[in-house]
């Protein structure tokens, strides 16, 4: 039988429901579409940085962006006490200008910022590290949810991120399933916390992202709303 997860998956446990902003883009679906990346980020900001071996969702490599000391650590925040929000940039910040300066210009209180190195993996093996993400964890009751952002920095079009909502047992809902389209310059933001996520890598090279966190706010809403892509409805 194929993996799939049951009540004693960790994810499970981590809540749901809290009394922190959130914003209405997200209330329906958990994601939106946001219109191509609108600038060009040379290779080498990504090639060049220093990566660490930490796995989360496959076979995975992350080099850490900001962190919540300015060290090279993909630790979570709570690890240093703090929610995921408030970080500071690290060395790798400044090999990768273009990317730091994109992340700032949205003007809003961001987390951890990292690039994934992804290799490839097929359905069933990423089924294996479905999941919902901590992304909450110290974060006061009455400020914003922190959800998060991604731009692809590779053209993976026959790869996706799969993800689903929950049933009313808490688990991964099939039902639920879309996919959004890992081609270059893609970008979208997801409640993370609420959805159960994980990539389907195909081919034969690695896929590379940017991964933010950021914190739920009036300007990150407007953000949003100027960012959004036409399809998203």
């Amino acid at each position: 039988m194929s993996f799939w997860p049951n009540s004693e998956h960790w994810s499970v446990k981590i809540p749901l429901h809290t009394d922190h902003y959130r914003m209405s883009a997200l209330d329906r679906d958990g994601v939106v579409d946001l219109s191509p990346m609108p600038i060009d980020v040379p290779v080498e900001e990504w090639e060049r940085l220093d990566y660490m071996d930490w796995k989360s969702g496959g076979d995975t490599n992350f080099a850490p962006l900001a962190s919540a000391d300015g060290e090279l650590d993909c630790r979570g925040f709570w690890d240093k006490g703090k929610t995921d929000k408030d970080a500071l940039w690290t060395s790798n910040a400044e090999i990768a200008p273009t990317l730091r300066s994109y992340v700032d210009g949205v003007g809003a209180n961001f987390g951890r910022v990292r690039v994934i190195k992804l290799e490839p993996q097929d359905r069933e093996t990423a089924i294996r590290s479905l999941h919902r993400d901590d992304n909450n964890r110290f974060n006061p009751e009455g400020e914003g949810w922190v959800v998060r952002t991604w731009v692809e920095l590779t053209d993976c079009p026959d790869s996706y991120m799969l993800l689903m909502d929950n049933d009313a047992d808490g688990l991964p809902d099939p039902s639920t399933e879309r996919r959004v389209s890992l081609q270059k310059g893609a970008r979208f933001i997801v409640d993370t916390q609420r959805l159960w996520h994980v990539v389907v890598h195909s081919g034969d090279v690695p896929r590379y992202a940017l991964i933010t966190s950021f914190e739920s706010s009036p300007h990150l809403a407007e953000w949003v709303e100027s960012e959004r892509a036409v399809s998203s409805g």
